[in-house]
């Protein structure tokens, strides 16, 4: 995904080519590739992008199409899978065709979109990820704090993207395209000043805003997280309740630190090695370096396939979704499984609730509480969750217990 940043000069120019040119005015192109290793790499390209889109447009589908899935973490996930999808539709097979021959067939304004989107995008997904840590945080260490609505969780998004938009525009403002003897190139041509390089400074900047800020507040957030769900034991005496809301918080947890593990150790090679472009370019000046460059922004583009298979495989409610996605038949316990509650659950809890209360008054009108069971006496709560409930609802009828 070369658009983060550039790695050739062309007469005085940064151009957006994924391999250094060695002489802009030579029509000599030396990283044309033989048949059998164009093949190769578009087979694994061709993969990430199917895998991307499907996946995580079935996750948005399951969030979106059942009512009980619209948290305020899903929905920054719904926001994090549409990052995802959309830079991998519109970037990775445009940008591997360009690595290939680098040669831009597609026009200056797709240059102009094809430079400033991914950054846009990568921007969405990991504060949409810290947005999901900091909302986990506060839930947890703070529970009787405010929590997100779904109208402010809205306006966060809008915020993310605003921002997302304004961090990448300098990208699309400097894109141009030159035409070479025997090719076109797509760079970004950015102002020169004596003082100060402004090429390098926004970089740096790039690198920081979008993956070592974010990951340092998510792993504060999630250490300390942690620190409260693993390290205390659970009370012997505590009801099922409370234990089945402590495991549901422990699997929501576990897998966000996943996804971030994950995110984090596919992106860590591409921002090293445009780093060390941007202070070291004399490294870059070997031929073998389209083959590095390839397989480091696979990697780093293999991201947005995988946050799909990681909700399957560690969450219930996700994993019944993509069942009732892909599969004809679903059993009954399968759907049930995604609506969090059947029908017929939540009429015969219901039922058991109303005459659990009316034994209750009956029961206080005959024996009336002493004074001393007045003061003792809790409030009564809702009836329990199920077990199967992996991302505990946002809005609760009683109070929340410091550990919620």
């Amino acid at each position: 995904m070369d658009p983060l940043y550039n790695s050739s000069d062309c007469n005085g120019t940064a151009a957006t080519t994924t391999v250094p040119v060695n002489n802009c005015s030579d029509d000599f192109n030396q990283f044309v590739q033989p048949v059998w290793q164009i093949t190769l790499w578009a087979v694994v390209y061709c993969s990430i992008v199917a895998v991307s889109v499907v996946g995580n447009t079935v996750v948005i589908w399951i969030i979106l199409a059942h009512k009980r899935m619209r948290t305020v973490t899903n929905y920054f996930l719904v926001n994090l899978a549409f990052a995802e999808a959309a830079m991998s539709a519109f970037n990775t097979v445009i940008n591997f065709a360009y690595a290939v021959h680098n040669e831009w067939y597609f026009g200056l304004v797709y240059c102009s979109f094809h430079n400033f989107f991914p950054i846009a995008a990568i921007f969405a997904s990991i504060y949409s990820m810290t947005a999901i840590a900091l909302d986990r945080y506060v839930a947890i260490i703070h529970p009787l704090r405010q929590r997100l609505s779904s109208m402010k969780t809205r306006v966060v998004i809008g915020v993310i993207w605003m921002l997302a938009l304004l961090l990448a525009f300098p990208q699309y403002y400097y894109s141009s395209m030159a035409l070479l003897p025997g090719r076109t190139v797509c760079y970004i041509d950015w102002p020169e000043y004596t003082t100060v390089d402004f090429k390098k400074i926004y970089y740096v900047c790039v690198t920081l805003l979008i993956y070592f800020l974010p990951l340092c507040i998510m792993g504060s957030a999630y250490t300390v997280v942690g620190v409260t769900l693993w390290a205390s034991e659970i009370p012997g005496d505590s009801s099922e309740h409370y234990k089945e809301q402590l495991y549901a918080k422990r699997k929501v947890v576990k897998m966000m630190i996943v996804v971030v593990c994950t995110f984090a150790g596919c992106w860590l090679p591409y921002h090293i090695y445009f780093l060390l472009h941007q202070f070291f370019p004399d490294l870059f000046e070997q031929r073998y370096i389209q083959q590095v460059y390839l397989a480091v922004m696979w990697l780093a583009m293999s991201s947005t396939m995988y946050n799909p298979i990681i909700y399957y495989c560690l969450n219930s409610r996700f994993r019944a979704g993509f069942q009732q996605a892909f599969c004809c038949c679903v059993p009954t316990n399968v759907k049930e499984q995604l609506e969090l509650k059947s029908p017929h659950y939540l009429q015969t809890q219901g039922s058991i609730y109303r005459a659990s209360r009316m034994e209750t008054v009956v029961s206080a009108a005959v024996h009336p509480p002493s004074a001393e069971q007045k003061r003792v006496e809790l409030p009564s709560c809702a009836p329990p969750t199920p077990s199967h409930l992996e991302v505990p609802s946002n809005s609760s009828s009683c109070p929340r217990s410091p550990s919620q």
